[in-house]
């Protein structure tokens, strides 16, 4: 295999990073390819790779020049190389929705929190970030590895999947303040946000509830992680 900047075409891709190498290997470990670790790398206690990957019985490869080609940064001393895969998503659980993300750190960040609330799908509309590039998975810490995601061509697509979830979009003018919002346990919701520059459209009003994050008139709009974590929260807790 030549180890090559990432590109989206690729069969394959990277996790940048300690952190997220150690999850994909805990949680991905039938698609980890090989690890590539710089001699400048030290054991940690907690996790040191080489053991890691003695358990797991995946290839560990001294390569500096192959990861100065492919990271970003120059204190990264760990890169895991692994085959992408597919996901269905689990049509009895709650999801996440993305409509055409544009920010590979925002994508990150957003799969990190809904795995810290317990979430497990997202579902993303396309066209979109490519949840595989190395900036969306070091975003998320490696959390990209404990949940199911799927590409959509349109909402339309996802919408008809769905049987039991409640859907609320999150909109600038939307019918109901989060606050109004009260939602039963146990039942499905597909929480939908649009793009970090334009939102969702007038035509997602009707798609669900569609409702909004109160704050003041000091800005114009909240980040697209702030309020997906805020949405997350008040259904999750």
């Amino acid at each position: 295999m030549d180890i090559k900047t990432y590109k989206k075409s690729f069969d394959y891709s990277y996790t940048l990073g300690i952190f997220p190498t150690v999850e994909l290997i805990k949680f991905m470990p039938e698609k980890v390819i090989k690890v590539l670790i710089s001699s400048k790398y030290k054991s940690e206690e907690a996790d040191d790779i080489f053991e890691l990957c003695r358990r797991y019985n995946i290839k560990t490869e001294i390569n500096d020049k192959a990861i100065n080609r492919i990271s970003d940064k120059e204190n990264n001393f760990i890169v895991g190389v692994f085959e992408k895969y597919s996901c269905e998503l689990d049509m009895e659980s709650s999801h996440i929705v993305l409509v055409n993300p544009g920010n590979m750190g925002n994508m990150g960040t957003i799969i990190r929190t809904l795995t810290g609330f317990g979430l497990t799908d997202l579902a993303i509309i396309s066209p979109g970030v490519d949840v595989f590039d190395p900036k969306v998975i070091r975003a998320s810490m490696g959390s990209i590895f404990r949940i199911n995601f799927k590409y959509f061509d349109s909402f339309e697509e996802y919408r008809v999947k769905l049987k039991k979830h409640k859907i609320y979009t999150f909109m600038l003018d939307g019918a109901r303040s989060l606050k109004e919002i009260s939602h039963e346990k146990g039942e499905p919701f597909s929480l939908v946000f649009g793009n970090e520059a334009t939102g969702l459209d007038s035509s997602f009003s009707s798609a669900g509830t569609s409702v909004f994050i109160k704050h003041t008139d000091r800005i114009d709009s909240l980040n697209l992680t702030i309020a997906a974590g805020i949405a997350m929260y008040h259904f999750c807790s």
